[in-house]
């Protein structure tokens, strides 16, 4: 894989979890490096402007993906990021209830407070219900997080998919 495959893919699904391109960037570089990167090193492996890169630190950091570490003798900010996926998507999924969810439920909540429309009421419900189910996501760690979302992880065995049992020992477990 090359330095840019990762920053690049996390660049596709940033948008979908409400953060810049550039956020993405930064943050799938950060995420992979061997070493925490400082704002230059970004600047330089991802070919962004300097205010491009300080916006979407700024940004991951806001989020609390990201965290500004010091190296001792150096005055510059290191960057890095939780290094467990289930972390980093608990840690997504909090920003997105913040920054998408939570507004609209509070909108359509004083949309349903003038109205008194039914609909509106059932939706507000609705976005309540969602709230809720993701804000107890947000509070389990990253390992509860991993089994509740995906039982046949056995929670926490994280980058390696349950074992595939086949057609036939699955018919011979069933028989014997």
């Amino acid at each position: 894989m090359s330095d840019t495959e990762l920053p690049e893919a996390f660049a596709e699904l940033a948008p979908r979890f409400g953060f810049s391109r550039p956020a993405g960037r930064c943050l799938g570089a950060i995420w992979r490096a061997a070493q925490a990167p400082s704002a230059d090193d970004l600047v330089a492996q991802l070919g962004l402007s300097r205010s491009n890169v300080s916006t979407a630190l700024k940004e991951l950091r806001d989020a609390g993906l990201v965290q500004a570490a010091r190296s001792p003798g150096s005055r510059k900010d290191y960057f890095v990021a939780p290094t467990e996926p289930w972390e980093l998507a608990r840690l997504m999924l909090a920003e997105r209830e913040r920054r998408v969810i939570g507004p609209a439920r509070d909108h359509l909540s004083a949309l349903e407070a003038r109205s008194a429309d039914p609909r509106a009421a059932a939706l507000c419900e609705l976005l309540d219900a969602a709230s809720g189910y993701i804000q107890a996501l947000i509070r389990l760690d990253p390992t509860e997080l991993a089994r509740h979302i995906d039982p046949a992880r056995g929670g926490g065995q994280t980058g390696k998919p349950a074992p595939k049992t086949s057609k036939k020992k699955k018919k011979k477990a069933a028989q014997g």
